[in-house]
């Protein structure tokens, strides 16, 4: 009965999820061109909120959980596990007073409304992933960018989405170059629960009745441990509070 029901409920919030990042893809154009980053920034927040706002629909709601221990006016690096596509609208409207920047995969930067623009003009890289040629450099240059302009880089090192919630192993390379070039940056773990239920039937339908958290841990400041040390206590840190 559950998953009959979360048919017309998942139309309904697909209906409204295009015509969001359809409204908003001409809004970025005007604000980046005519206003600049600031108002450019501004609407990709709206952006996020209205999509992340699209959940309602299936009965699901999104929480961020100690925000309060993220420090201000720092450089920042948010390292989370990753369960689909509601990770990103989250970072981007419960972060967003720390101007989150993404490390995408390539594939997203093109024929996607709102969200290829976002990503191609917002501050964000995109990298393929089969090709460290192009991939290392590009979040090298992201690095020096928050570095410089005290923001925030978001990196899922996982690699790929969790499909059932469980988490795999951390790749190193992104963070470790994020680190280096961000030096007096702070890592912030983050673990994303129940995320990946919004898409446990697949992409159609998509769950409903589900509560999306975002915990914040400790952060960790790059420049008190040796990369290792930090990766791994970045990584115990989004694991332990997983729920499968």
């Amino acid at each position: 009965m559950k998953k009959l029901l979360s048919y017309p409920l998942s139309l309904l919030t697909y209906f409204f999820f295009l015509l969001i990042v359809c409204v908003f893809h001409p809004i970025q154009w005007v604000c980046l061109k005519w206003f600049g980053y600031e108002a450019h920034k501004k609407s990709v927040d709206y952006l996020g909120f209205c999509l992340l706002k699209t959940m309602s629909f299936t009965f699901s709601f999104s929480k961020v959980e100690n925000i309060d221990l993220i420090p201000k006016g720092k450089p920042l690096i948010f390292v989370s596990n990753h369960q689909s596509l509601f990770d990103i609208m989250g970072f981007v409207w419960f972060f967003r007073k720390f101007h989150p920047k993404f490390v995408s995969k390539i594939e997203l930067g093109k024929g996607i409304p709102s969200i290829s623009f976002n990503l191609n003009h917002g501050g964000s890289v995109l990298i393929d992933r089969k090709n460290p040629k192009q991939s290392l450099p590009a979040i090298k240059k992201l690095g020096v960018y928050i570095e410089t302009n005290c923001r925030s880089a978001v990196i899922f090192p996982e690699g790929t989405r969790s499909k059932n919630g469980k988490p795999k192993r951390f790749s190193p390379n992104g963070v470790k170059i994020l680190c280096k070039y961000a030096p007096s940056a702070y890592v912030v773990p983050v673990t994303i629960n129940n995320s990946w239920k919004m898409f446990q039937y697949g992409s159609f339908p998509l769950g409903i009745g589900n509560s999306l958290s975002f915990t914040v841990h400790t952060p960790i400041k790059v420049s008190e441990y040796d990369f290792e040390t930090l990766l791994e206590k970045t990584e115990q840190a989004v694991v332990s509070k997983i729920i499968v």
